[in-house]
């Protein structure tokens, strides 16, 4: 998929030894930092931390990205598959709870390699986490069975209209809807272990953006009739307006108490109570992590 790049659904085809797609990164895995993260849903960061491995690059444009500096300015160090497997051994070592991959998709070649080959020679026993911003190739995803563990994609949209005009990806509904089927197929709902952490299993992370709640209602909505009650859902109200959110003036600004409680009341009349709910007070500049190149 590599020399022909069909990883994510912009299909760019082209050879990324030689030139970059629409992520606009090389094949070479690019990673910005490296740490035992402590701000991820309970069931992944627990009391020791998440072995979070951020990637540069993105194939969305997302306006309001709060990691901007690497999704979309591309900070980060080149490394090889050698040093990324290090990485996952250091952070493990450390004592992660889960080796947790945020925005992998356009490195999925080498993250099958990597995780594949400590798999099989029994160096890595915690699970693995998929961090995704849910525009994934159903194609690319299954030949992921058996290597990821755990799959927290975002589900970020429902209308056409809404998906380009903050992301630029027109057909993202529908792709991302195809992506959690196929990652629920492959790990189902979430499994703990005996201190509350996830082993295995399905998170759908849901934003909530100002002046959207019918968008973020209409997801709900999907997930109720698509997926069990058992699926966990992360619903998020830390939006804060960032990287070039000051150009769209309905979210240019924090979501107000009652667009929050708007949604959180829906989702509990769904019965979708598995999961977590993040107070509004989450909308908070401090939770962004800082990239500076740590554990790389």
């Amino acid at each position: 998929m590599i020399n022909a790049c069909r990883i994510c659904p912009r299909k760019c085809n082209v050879d990324r030894k030689f030139e970059t797609g629409y992520c606009d990164v090389p094949e070479q895995p690019k990673i910005a930092r490296a740490f035992l993260h402590m701000w991820e849903e309970p069931c992944i960061s627990g009391t020791r931390g998440s072995g979070t491995i951020f990637f540069s690059g993105c194939n969305l444009k997302c306006v309001y990205c709060q990691n901007y500096k690497i999704s979309q300015d591309n900070f980060g160090k080149l490394v090889t598959i050698e040093r990324l497997k290090e990485i996952i051994k250091e952070l493990v070592a450390k004592g992660a709870h889960n080796i947790n991959l945020v925005n992998p998709t356009h490195y999925t070649d080498s993250i099958y390699k990597a995780i594949g080959d400590l798999k099989d020679k029994g160096e890595l026993t915690v699970p693995v986490i998929y961090n995704s911003n849910g525009y994934e190739a159903v194609e690319t995803l299954k030949t992921l069975e058996g290597i990821i563990d755990v799959y927290l994609p975002d589900v970020k949209y429902s209308t056409e209209e809404t998906s380009f005009k903050y992301s630029k990806a027109k057909d993202y509904p529908e792709v991302s809807k195809k992506a959690v089927l196929e990652m629920y197929h492959q790990v189902g709902s979430p499994v703990l272990d005996d201190n509350g952490i996830i082993r295995k299993g399905l998170i759908i992370r849901h934003l909530i953006l100002p002046g959207h709640t019918r968008e973020s209602i209409s997801v709900l909505d999907w997930i109720s009739n698509n997926l069990p009650k058992s699926v966990y859902i992360s619903l998020m109200s830390q939006y804060t307006p960032f990287y070039a959110a000051e150009k769209y003036p309905e979210i240019n600004r924090p979501i107000t108490r009652r667009e929050y409680e708007k949604v959180v009341n829906h989702l509990y009349r769904l019965g979708l109570e598995e999961g977590y709910v993040q107070e509004r007070q989450s909308a908070d500049i401090q939770y962004i992590p800082d990239f500076n190149l740590e554990g790389v």
